[in-house]
């Protein structure tokens, strides 16, 4: 079967954006605050969870959160994992325009692809991944992959774009041509479903709709550029869009201009978090269900 992204133009994309990512990122930056309200419930008395000791920000893009949890957890060890050469730059600078202590441990930038995380099993208290995983097409292996690296009762946040995401834009050049031109994006039941696949427990998902406004779509296209959120299908159309195509696009997305002078664009944000089960619960990986124990709680008969 063939890969739905093609992830070298992933990498190359983001490497790009690393430059002008911090201010276009307005959006991103409320969503990844909001799905970090979630990080309160390891401040709950009632819990009497221990202080993390390794935190994961997955998709850390210029280091921005990282730097956040370092601050938040001074003594934990902090890992700003992203596939892009050039976020992993701005993580070992000011980490996304975040001023460091210079005496205080910092975030460590850690080259790493969500599919394949080089983190050792049960290894992390919190997984933070604020916006990363739209860019994967196998969801359940994925989870499968952060359900692994998570301890027992560790806390996982994470956040996507939804199916809305761009809808406009969609269905302007929808009406142009028959070739995607802009990434498909998960609906929240199929989400939900492979989170619960991977068992994790006690899961729990919201979802938030921001309606925003552009003057134009080359506007549009051009913040999407500066965000790193340019079409990376494997099957995109390989050529630059044509004048006239994206003229009659323009045409299109024109017909939806609101009453405030502005193009609406919609993004739509999908948050769940969970907690890493206890040893010895089943995984799905690839449909199969696995299960993993510590071998110090074998019990061994002696004869």
């Amino acid at each position: 079967m063939s890969a739905l992204f093609d992830y070298r133009q992933i990498r190359r994309a983001f490497s790009r954006a690393a430059g002008s990512y911090t201010d276009l990122d307005e959006v991103q930056r409320e969503i990844g605050a909001r799905l970090a309200d979630s990080l309160d419930y390891l401040d709950d008395p009632a819990l009497a969870l221990p202080t993390p000791e390794v935190v994961v920000d997955l998709g850390a893009g210029p280091g921005h959160m990282a730097a956040l949890l370092q601050k938040r957890w001074p003594k934990a060890r902090v890992l700003a994992l992203d596939v892009a050469p050039g976020m992993l730059a701005q993580v070992r600078g000011q980490g996304g325009g975040f001023r460091f202590n210079p005496f205080a441990p910092r975030p460590v930038p850690v080259a790493a692809d969500a599919r394949a995380l080089p983190l050792a099993d049960r290894s992390v208290d919190v997984l933070y991944s604020n916006l990363c995983l739209q860019w994967v097409e196998d969801l359940p292996a994925v989870f499968a992959g952060l359900r692994r690296v998570l301890k027992p009762g560790g806390l996982m946040l994470v956040s996507t774009f939804g199916m809305d995401t761009l809808i406009e834009l969609r269905q302007a050049f929808a009406e142009v041509d028959e070739a995607p031109h802009v990434s498909p994006f998960t609906a929240i039941g199929p989400f939900g479903d492979a989170l619960i696949a991977a068992g994790f427990k006690d899961p729990v998902l919201d979802r938030d709709e921001f309606h925003l406004g552009q003057p134009d779509m080359a506007s549009l296209m051009q913040r999407l550029q500066g965000l790193g959120a340019t079409n990376a299908l494997a099957v995109r159309r390989r050529s630059l869009t044509g004048r006239q195509r994206f003229a009659r696009a323009g045409e299109v997305y024109e017909r939806m201009r609101k009453a405030d002078g502005q193009l609406p664009v919609t993004l739509e944000a999908i948050y769940a978090h969970a907690w890493g089960p206890p040893p010895g619960a089943p995984i799905r990986v690839g449909g199969i269900d696995e299960v993993q124990v510590p071998a110090s709680s074998i019990r061994v008969r002696k004869r």
